[in-house]
């Protein structure tokens, strides 16, 4: 399960420090690039309700094999250098996170029921570590191998590693022997903790996909060299390993998880304030800000999967529906700060597009993050208790 968490993100972080020679080296627009970050993002959206259905027919365990194998396929597709390869690549790696992603909470549950929430800290670390490799790396790997296009496809390989380790080592369990009902999907839309642990999902995580889409470019525009932009997003992400780490555990220490949510938004808040507005020589303080509340915020909004779901069945639908529509939602994130580009607006207005974003954030947040939990009674109907 770490494995295959450390090939979520790569895949989508290695793409903003390179888009730069993207846009000059095949002429799109800005609006064109926006495009291309937005589209892995909607499709983690529009895809990640599929798991559920999938695990139904192939077994979670085959399902999330099948992820990783169109993973693969589509990071090997962006090697080849032509503008259609690039955003059907680029699809269908979207489109794998969003149905592996999605399996993973539903999986934890089944698997470590008592400690669910810890372990979705453990395996959010090295989801977020492998944001960093991937926006770390991205520049070194593209001159290393000669070609922006040869280094988004090189991590096709480790998406192949964490398939073949899958493939060995995956737990393999009868769904149907285990205890407890799933409710249908229409009863969980009818519930709303489901809701507002989706709209959470989504807008504290148009903020991480910001970063990964266009947090290099702004650093640019502020003044930061390309390279020293692409290394700042990297140790912005790299400080979320610990904070995804902890987040969890530091939400066990209350009766519910509001006081987490809202500090580390907080955090979100103060971060994108210092790098794109506030003082230049408090750039690396504003990195660590962002890096902790972006880590704690991921790894609180995945464990909110698994402590508001009663059993793996109905995490399996939560999971659906919070990362399906929270992404689908998401993807505006990286849309609109495409469009406020193109459309010449100063990192002033983005900013206070992201103070906004947090704002509502934090109101979902206080709804998500009490002490609820959907189960199913004794009658076979679906109740939040």
């Amino acid at each position: 399960m770490v494995l295959v968490g450390l090939n979520l993100r790569p895949a989508l972080s290695s793409l903003a420090p390179v888009l730069t020679r993207i846009q000059q080296d095949t002429g799109l627009s800005a609006l064109s690039i926006g495009a291309l970050t937005t589209l892995p993002v909607l499709c983690l959206g529009l895809f990640a309700p599929m798991a559920p259905w999938l695990a139904r027919r192939l077994g979670p365990e085959r399902a999330l094999a099948a992820g990783l194998g169109l993973l693969a396929g589509g990071l090997a597709l962006r090697g080849l250098p032509t503008v259609p390869t690039l955003f059907l690549g680029t699809l269908m790696v979207g489109a794998a996170i969003g149905v592996a992603g999605t399996l993973l909470p539903a999986l934890v549950k089944r698997e470590l029921p008592a400690g669910a929430d810890l372990m979705t800290g453990v395996y959010t670390m090295a989801l977020c570590l492998g944001g960093a490799l991937g926006a770390g790396l991205s520049i070194p790997l593209s001159e290393w191998l000669d070609g922006w296009h040869l280094g988004l496809a090189s991590w096709a390989a480790l998406a192949l590693l964490a398939l073949a380790a899958w493939l060995a080592l995956a737990p393999r369990r009868d769904e149907t022997m285990l205890p407890g009902g799933g409710g249908s999907m229409r009863a969980v839309l009818g519930q709303p903790l489901a809701w507002q642990v989706m709209l959470f999902m989504g807008l504290q995580s148009s903020l991480a996909y910001i970063v990964f889409g266009w947090l290099p470019t702004l650093l640019v525009a502020r003044g930061y060299g390309e390279a020293e932009a692409g290394w700042m997003m990297g140790a912005s992400v790299m400080v979320q390993l610990p904070a995804a780490l902890a987040a969890p555990w530091l939400a066990r220490l209350g009766r519910d998880q509001r006081p987490a949510l809202i500090t580390v938004l907080t955090l979100i808040a103060a971060g994108f304030w210092l790098l794109l507005v506030g003082p230049a020589y408090l750039r690396w303080l504003g990195i660590v800000l962002l890096g902790l509340g972006q880590g704690g915020g991921f790894s609180l909004a995945l464990t909110l999967i698994v402590l508001r779901s009663g059993n793996s069945r109905l995490a399996g639908k939560l999971s659906g529906l919070a990362q399906g529509g929270g992404y689908t939602l998401a993807a505006l994130g990286p849309l609109g700060v495409g469009v406020m580009l193109q459309l010449g607006l100063g990192l002033g207005t983005i900013t206070g597009a992201l103070m906004t974003i947090c704002a509502l954030a934090g109101l979902f947040a206080l709804f998500a993050g009490r002490n609820r939990r959907l189960e199913v009674d004794d009658a076979g109907r679906l109740i939040t208790r």
